[in-house]
């Protein structure tokens, strides 16, 4: 009797670990309720208050550079992504007014376009290789949305040498993202 309520227990212990291993899989949760939206972010970043820029800015504690951030901007044409153009055309657009505006020294390669549907919103999901002024490289993703005409961009970079190490993690990061 006694091995059977142990072994009982061992599965059910067995199965709540595997269960918070696999939905927790290091990742926190942020949620602004005012300007609604929220986002998953990887353990061990702390929030950075910032002023004039995103509307929120989350970094490593060991890689700073390494960030994810908000940036809440009016839609001055349409309500739906679409009105602004395809994944592809947004992107072009996106890394030249904002990831390398001219005179940045910055260059931005848009390595990879797509889209993913919710029910009730569309996102254009980003990718783009960054190479700064100083010629280091770094790797963005990003992932654009339009509610409440607003258009909303979650961005996370990290420098291309963390890239294949981090790359599942912040890809998660960028797929979270939800407006409401």
């Amino acid at each position: 009797m006694f091995k059977r309520i142990a072994t009982i227990l061992l599965v059910v212990v067995g199965l709540t670990l595997g269960g918070c291993v696999a939905t927790g899989g290091g990742l926190n949760s942020f949620v602004d309720t005012t300007d609604g939206y929220e986002f998953l972010y990887p353990n061990g970043w702390v929030q950075v208050k910032v002023s004039d820029g995103p509307d929120v800015v989350f970094h490593d504690m060991i890689e700073q550079t390494e960030n994810v951030s908000v940036v809440i901007s009016p839609v001055t044409k349409g309500d739906k992504l679409s009105d602004i153009g395809t994944p592809t055309e947004v992107g072009y657009t996106l890394s030249k007014n904002a990831i390398a505006p001219e005179g940045s020294g910055r260059t931005a390669e848009l390595v990879n376009a797509g889209k993913k549907e919710s029910p009730k919103n569309t996102y254009y999901l980003l990718e783009y290789a960054v190479t700064l002024p100083n010629q280091q490289k770094r790797h963005d993703f990003a992932s654009i949305a339009i509610s409440r005409g607003k258009l909303f961009t979650l961005n996370v970079s990290t420098s291309e040498r963390r890239w294949q190490k981090t790359q599942n993690l912040l890809e998660q990061v960028v797929r979270s993202f939800s407006v409401y």
